[in-house]
């Protein structure tokens, strides 16, 4: 599963705290050998396709382009809400060069796959996207090999949750973090959680630790760098923090959900996590701390951490009819008027950076001024195209460090050999 990149409203956080969407849309029917040429000026009726829309933004979005676009309409193909079903979907079509997807809504660990595949169209030449305006790092998640591949549509970032009424002033640094956890101690709490188990969260939460103390798992040409000491400084935190019980025990079983319920039930001081959680912890019957919590960017090793990049892309179809209108809908996808309302509506983080100190945007969304500090210091995860492998080597090395199965400096060998197996080499 992926980690989402949705800052969630409320009614439907639950059901997408820990879901991602994902895929594309098409126009016709039938398969082909690709558009061709011919495809580039090509305009007409298109298909997007995406997860499910839970958060009922993307409905009323295809009826506003519908509107001012009655002879080329969108047609939306909803998909499940589950990732992995969502990635299969969407490399069946792909495999079978149909031409069923114009659009495709791809998690941002998605891109580099796809578009070593020749399944995305570029966005170069005649096919161009303007980015200037676009926050640079979810840029940086929709290229590959130089070139861009995909609109980004919506971003996010990790924040972290404190207990304002224990601790006032945020930590700045981990070790300042940790130096607090007497705090929860003398509180009877548990000190800090972040999501632990052995899942695609967890590979962003070692990403974290990696990336903030100066290590990369895989370098700009996605050759594996991972077996650094930079890299063991920033696992062995994590470890390190574990085992002398800042990370409380239960934290290694904890996904979003439940370093979120234990957050709202008073039981930690510190907890990393997206900013979906923030309408739900002010506004849940149940919590407890609802009036008694502060949202600060990750702390690093010597100012804000580097976050691991979420987020969702909007990419044509190599297979697509009608590429000219796709291009103009992604377009749509990334005006300011669309972004303002996906954030307000759904919940979702802009990709426009003005939109981050829109004052009437910031009034409703208070988290959006800390959020964007933690995009501008996000890392993507590794952009690779055997990224399912190398996730895999994440998860199991740093689970198997965390919990004290294998030393630091074996598990980073480990993951190394793993991640060169898998094709990071």
């Amino acid at each position: 599963m992926n980690t989402r990149k949705y800052l969630l409203p409320a009614a439907v956080a639950g059901v997408l705290a820990i879901s991602l969407s994902a895929c594309g849309g098409g126009g016709g029917g039938g398969t082909s050998t690709g558009g061709g040429d011919a495809s580039l000026d090509g305009r007409g009726p298109i298909t997007y396709v995406q997860g499910k829309d839970n958060s009922n933004v993307i409905r009323p979005t295809i009826d506003k382009w519908n509107a001012a676009h009655p002879d080329q309409k969108v047609t939306l193909k909803e998909q499940s809400d589950q990732a992995d079903q969502q990635h299969e979907d969407l490399v069946q079509h792909f495999q079978a060069k149909s031409t069923e997807y114009d659009v495709v809504s791809v998690d941002v660990v998605w891109s580099a796959e796809f578009a070593a595949k020749g399944y995305l169209q570029p966005l170069k030449d005649k096919m161009a996207l303007d980015t200037a305006a676009l926050l640079p790092a979810t840029v940086k998640a929709a290229t590959y090999n130089s070139t861009l591949y995909a609109a980004p549509v919506s971003s996010d970032g990790g924040i972290l949750y404190y207990r304002k009424d224990l601790v006032p002033t945020p930590p700045k640094t981990w070790d300042e973090m940790m130096g607090m956890c007497s705090v929860a101690k003398s509180n009877n709490i548990g000190c800090y959680a972040g999501q632990f188990q052995k899942y695609e969260g967890l590979t962003v939460n070692a990403a974290e630790a990696i990336n903030t103390f100066g290590g990369k798992i895989v370098d700009d040409s996605g050759k594996a760098t991972v077996n650094s000491a930079e890299a063991k400084t920033g696992l062995g935190k994590l470890a390190e923090a574990f085992k002398n019980g800042n990370i409380p025990a239960e934290a290694i079983t904890f996904q979003e959900e439940q370093g979120r319920q234990a957050f709202e039930d008073g039981k930690l001081l510190f907890l990393r996590n997206w900013p979906y959680v923030y309408n739900l912890a002010k506004t849940d019957g149940s919590s407890k701390v609802k009036d008694t919590f502060g949202i600060a960017p990750l702390p690093g090793q010597s100012g804000p951490g580097a976050s691991s990049l979420g987020g969702h892309s909007a990419a044509i179809s190599a297979f697509s009819k009608n590429k000219a209108t796709a291009l103009d809908f992604l377009k749509f996808l990334t005006d300011p008027e669309q972004q303002k309302f996906f954030a307000t509506q759904g919940s979702l983080a802009p990709v426009l950076s003005s939109l981050y100190t829109d004052p009437a945007l910031v009034a409703k969304l208070p988290y959006l001024p800390v959020l964007l500090t933690s995009i501008q210091n996000a890392v993507p995860r590794p952009v690779t195209p055997f990224y399912p492998a190398v996730t895999k080597a994440i998860e199991d090395n740093s689970y198997a460090a965390i919990k004290g199965e294998k030393s630091v400096d074996q598990a980073l060998t480990d993951m190394q050999a793993a991640l060169q197996a898998a094709g990071a080499k």
